[in-house]
């Protein structure tokens, strides 16, 4: 059986998904560049093991080039409501790091920065029941993202508090609450793609209520992706500062 027919079929949110390589390739990989079959099934197991669903754009692929590695990027959504959903989760506080006019650096919630001020970097607490909190704390230069020329692309030039502080957030629940967001990282993480234009729910979205969860697929065609080592195999190939120190 060609791989490119195969199905993966887990629960999502309550419903089922069935996805396959075809329709990654076809609808689900934004950047313009040709993705491995190697990425696609990478792709395919860690939906399966974090139990998310792309047609939801709780995740997506983005490409470039077909020499540059693709990136697995989780939906903006996914983050608050897993956190939400886990009574562990006793909310948070988030904000970022500025050098004031008068060359202090001061710790700030929220995403205010004055006139004559520099943004340094962003910062998050999560508070969790039953353990002490977790803080997490990044800088600015290392994950602003940036055009050929050195400039600040549209978003983080536009909203370069709001982005940090994402990362941030999203850093702290990532090592409060490993066993719901292994593996998972937000767009803002990656430097070279947040000018991207993700469309895909708007092409795909005829398609899947005809093919994606309710047509029935020859059950032999259906593969049991083994999710352990997904998280692990991401991890390889992340940039070194993204990498845990476990991996």
């Amino acid at each position: 059986m060609a791989e490119n027919t195969q199905i993966v079929e887990y629960e999502s949110n309550g419903e089922m998904v069935k996805i396959s390589p075809t329709m990654i390739k076809r609808y689900l990989v934004s950047g313009g560049g040709n993705v491995s079959d190697g990425e696609v099934m990478m792709f395919m197991s860690l939906c399966r093991y974090q139990h998310l669903n792309p047609f939801l754009r709780e995740a997506y692929l983005i490409k470039y080039g077909s020499n540059d590695p693709a990136t697995i990027v989780t939906g903006k959504d996914v983050f608050t409501k897993r956190a939400n959903a886990d009574p562990r989760y006793k909310g948070k506080k988030a904000g970022i790091i500025v050098i004031k006019k008068d060359g202090a650096v001061e710790e700030r919630e929220g995403t205010m920065v004055l006139p004559n001020e520099t943004i340094v970097g962003g910062w998050a607490k999560i508070f969790i029941d039953g353990k002490e909190d977790e803080y997490q704390s990044v800088g600015f230069d290392e994950y602003a993202g940036r055009k050929k020329d050195g400039s600040l692309n549209s978003q983080w030039a536009k909203k370069p508090a709001t982005m940090i502080r994402k990362v941030a957030v999203v850093q702290a629940l990532r090592e409060a609450f490993p066993d719901r967001f292994q593996g998972l990282y937000a767009q803002e993480e990656f430097q070279n793609v947040s000018d991207v234009k993700l469309d895909t729910e708007k092409v795909v979205a005829d398609e899947i209520k005809e093919n994606a969860n309710t047509v029935d697929f020859d059950e032999d065609n259906i593969i049991d992706v083994e999710p352990t080592d997904t998280a692990d195999k991401q991890s390889e190939e992340l940039p070194p500062f993204m990498q845990s120190e476990e991996s």
